[in-house]
């Protein structure tokens, strides 16, 4: 890969304000604030602590625990606001213990929403760009979630962090990870 195919240096608040609504003739979501499909790939390991330190693989984090919940199909992307919730209660944390939460923007109107009715401060969400500004890689995007939340943790020196997505048909999952051995060298 030689360029992004997402990135339009040439894209400015003019331009995306002509861009017209795709959902409905008065709807908000565009073109422009909407994640694009792009190419990607990714993997994550999860093992046994005992099988890390035989393997002398790093613990970059642990996972805590995964929910997934649904909203009726009709109003298709506000999984995240079920679903986080369910996963923070499986190891008793509040919206609040968390450092950084990477939820997924198929559509700016869906993560906002998500964020606005969780109270989740907008600070700690997407720090470092979400679907909109990176992509949303179809069978990839949990992977580059987590990749992208570990590694904020640790540069950032934070303890938790939550992934989140909405998924087809009213679904949403959310996995809380934890970062309790901070490795130096990220």
């Amino acid at each position: 890969v030689t360029k992004d195919d997402g990135i339009r240096p040439s894209t400015t608040l003019d331009g995306l304000s002509k861009l017209r609504p795709v959902f409905a003739k008065n709807g908000v979501t565009t073109a422009g604030n909407s994640s694009q499909t792009t190419d990607g790939a990714a993997a994550v390991l999860l093992m046994t602590r005992k099988e890390a330190h035989t393997r002398k693989l790093p613990i970059l984090g642990v996972w805590r625990s995964f929910a997934v919940k649904g909203v009726p199909p009709r109003i298709m992307g506000i999984g995240p606001a079920v679903a986080i919730p369910a996963a923070l209660k499986q190891v008793n944390l509040s919206v609040q213990d968390i450092d950084v939460y990477e939820i997924n923007e198929a559509f700016a109107s869906q993560a906002s929403w998500c964020m606005k009715e969780l109270n989740i401060d907008p600070k700690k969400v997407n720090p470092n760009g979400g679907a909109i500004a990176l992509g949303h890689p179809l069978g990839c995007t949990g992977a580059r979630q987590i990749a992208t939340l570990l590694y904020e943790l640790h540069r950032t020196k934070q303890r938790y962090g939550v992934v989140s997505m909405c998924i087809g048909t009213g679904m949403g999952a959310a996995a809380v990870l934890e970062v309790d051995e901070p490795v130096s060298s990220l």
